[in-house]
């Protein structure tokens, strides 16, 4: 199957059950499907054919994932575009994609402004909040959408990488792809008709639509978007819409639990608390557990190459098993292997690699990279990871975020859940930087939590008592905030270069 035809089946089934809500405007799943199937006839009757690209420039909102259905139910590639870039990039990845056509809302204008030959290349332009109007396409009634046959292996999604070293990869993901991932995810959090899952994480990562929006709306249930993240209107909406699953990095948890209100309000609909994107030290987990005991707490981790969907760790693992990514999805074989591609013992640290329906077709006009990414139907992460003793994965490092001190090996992982212990501490990460002797060391910086004081010497003073010396950073910065991209990654690259 495909998700359109589960968006079909559901239309058939529930044609007024709510499936977006925006800004006070829910959209039934008979609206949706219709304003979708135009926009679709829209693009038909401009002549585009299947698998010619649809970029997004979109901030979060209900036309997002319309504008995404439209693509699957007319068998275009949809390219969701990181609104957060910089116009050089942006024009990069519509080149290098060759988008033919671009939807976009007209408060990022000033960013297209500054590739103008690019902006102005595109064959169509279609504008949300302007007068060139997605609406208007939405509202006019002789757009027909010509039924097309689908092959689930062809590209039905475009997301390019962070980027954060050297130029972003397109991902392309089949049609077979999504629908798979749908499936995952829709099992692994038990999804159904009565979810109301919120959004506040862009929509242009595959995080928030991949794993959260299209399972969600697979299952039948309700998508409650919200344009941006802000902790008082996330745990107001959280209160009034009856919110049942939650979806956060880290860093907004944290931010969440210093806010006052969290205290005040009450969630009886809320079942699951999600997190990704980066471990979550202990004593953030134990608190999220300690203010919402009657509420599950899930890890999830993937990548975008595969889709993304790796393992989760449930909520009966939460507090025991702190800092695990968990067990393998369903449909999905994890494996920790060695530079040979030899499968590990358990407890040996090796490359994390990833087998099943869900991984990426490959790179968009990359063969070498594809090749190196995908051997042998295994998926390399480019993770570091473990098994322990009971079968659950733990994340090491990237493996470029590896630091070798004069040939010891340290995980700045390792180093950053000592710092999560220290109360004054909001935020943490760590790095390599260069050094005469050891070739690099550690080094760490922090965001201190509001009104928190504490010196750098009582940080290394706390990190010696629980690391070993080779380990201890060796200088700390403090910040008033950590360079993060769209999916709530800590910009290493950009701490290196500081």
């Amino acid at each position: 199957m495909l998700i359109t035809e589960q968006l079909a089946s559901h239309v058939k089934e529930r044609p007024n059950h709510i499936i977006t809500q925006f800004n006070g405007r829910e959209i039934t799943y008979s609206a949706f499907y219709e304003k979708a199937k135009r926009l679709a006839g829209f693009f038909q009757a401009k002549g585009y054919q299947q698998e010619d690209v649809i970029a997004l420039y979109l901030n979060n909102s209900d036309y997002f994932l319309i504008c995404y259905y439209a693509c699957q139910l007319g068998g275009f590639t949809v390219m969701p575009v990181n609104t957060k870039l910089a116009a050089p990039e942006i024009e990069y990845i519509f080149k290098h994609s060759e988008a033919k056509t671009l939807v976009y809302d007209v408060r990022l204008e000033p960013v297209l402004y500054e590739i103008p030959e690019t902006f102005e290349g595109f064959l169509h332009t279609i504008q949300v909040g302007g007068d060139n109007t997605l609406e208007a396409i939405f509202a006019d009634s002789s757009l027909v959408m010509n039924e097309v046959a689908i092959n689930e292996q062809q590209t039905s999604v475009i997301f390019y990488t962070s980027g954060t070293t050297g130029k972003p990869k397109g991902v392309m993901l089949s049609a077979q792809n999504v629908y798979a991932t749908a499936q995952i995810w829709g099992e692994a959090m038990d999804l159904n008709e009565r979810d109301r899952m919120q959004i506040v994480a862009p929509l242009f990562h595959c995080a928030a639509s991949h794993v959260f929006s299209i399972p969600v709306i697979y299952a039948g249930g309700t998508i409650v978007i919200e344009e941006a993240f802000s902790p008082e209107q996330a745990l107001t909406t959280m209160e009034q819409e009856k919110i049942t699953i939650f979806f956060g990095v880290p860093a907004m948890y944290s931010i969440l639990l210093n806010t006052s209100k969290i205290k005040q309000i009450e969630l009886p609909s809320l079942r699951l608390l999600t997190y990704g994107a980066a471990p979550m030290p202990y004593e953030l987990v134990r608190k999220v557990k300690s203010l919402f005991p009657n509420v599950k707490v899930q890890n999830l981790y993937g990548q975008t190459e595969n889709s993304p969907a790796a393992t989760t760790l449930k909520d009966h693992f939460a507090l025991d098993k702190v800092g695990s990514v968990g067990e393998p999805l369903p449909k999905t074989e994890v494996q920790v292997v060695d530079e040979f591609g030899d499968q590990l013992p358990h407890g040996q640290v090796g490359e994390i690699v990833v087998k099943g329906p869900q991984v990426m077709k490959g790179y968009l006009k990359n063969e070498e990279e594809t090749n190196r990414a995908i051997q042998n139907g295994w998926l390399y992460s480019g993770d570091l990871g473990r098994f322990d003793e009971d079968g659950l994965l733990y994340i090491v490092d990237r493996k470029k975020d590896m630091i070798i001190r004069g040939g010891e090996n340290v995980y700045p992982v390792e180093v950053e859940e000592v710092l999560y212990q220290i109360p004054e501490l909001l935020e943490a990460a760590v790095v390599g930087v260069p050094h005469t002797v050891y070739g690099e060391v550690p080094k760490a910086f922090v965001v201190l939590k509001d009104g928190n004081e504490i010196t750098e010497e009582e940080i290394l003073a706390f990190c010696s008592k629980r690391l070993a010396k080779f380990k201890m950073p060796v200088e700390v910065d403090f910040m008033e905030s950590l360079p993060r991209n769209a999916s709530g990654k800590v910009l290493k690259n950009s701490l290196r270069n500081s």
